[in-house]
């Protein structure tokens, strides 16, 4: 694709990517995971876990369904930049699936990468729809030991 291309799918799509800041906060968040994981295959299955750990907190305060569109809508999104993402799928109860087959399919850097798009578009949401202050304390609440102080999750403001 061109660069006037990809300029042009920006403007078509502005919300195809997230911000510096929050696409450096879910590379953080999965670094942590991935070092604090037992397992010896933590490609891909980091991301799920930041996402599960993530669902487990929001469906408390919206819902499976709230946390099932965000999600739906954080992968339609990362699908833009990522295709691989289309083998993976939001489950009824907010679960995601099919990351087994990008990890069988790419390699290890475009498996991890795929992640951390999605983790940050999920991210991104949430500070559009509930702001940076409680964003940030899910954060920390979900990742006490993790480093997220100084992050300033600033959306790329759209016109």
């Amino acid at each position: 694709m061109s660069e006037s291309s990809d300029n042009e799918a920006s403007e078509a799509h502005p919300m195809s990517t997230a911000s510096p800041e929050i696409q450096d906060l879910a590379r953080r968040l999965l670094a942590f995971e991935a070092a604090h994981d037992s397992s010896s295959d933590v490609r891909v299955e980091v991301a799920v876990r930041v996402i599960e750990e993530l669902r487990m907190r929001l469906i408390r305060l919206a819902g499976v369904d709230g946390f099932r569109s965000l999600l739906s809508r954080a992968l339609t999104l990362a699908k833009a930049k990522v295709p691989s993402l289309n083998m993976v799928h939001v489950r009824a109860d907010g679960s995601v699936e099919g990351f087994d087959g990008i990890e069988q399919s790419q390699e290890v850097g475009e498996a991890t990468q795929a992640g951390i798009v999605l983790v940050a578009h999920l991210l991104e949401l949430l500070v559009t729809f509930i702001g940076e202050p409680l964003t940030l304390r899910l954060v920390r609440d979900a990742w006490p030991d993790a480093s997220v102080d100084g992050a300033g999750l600033r959306t790329e403001e759209k016109p």
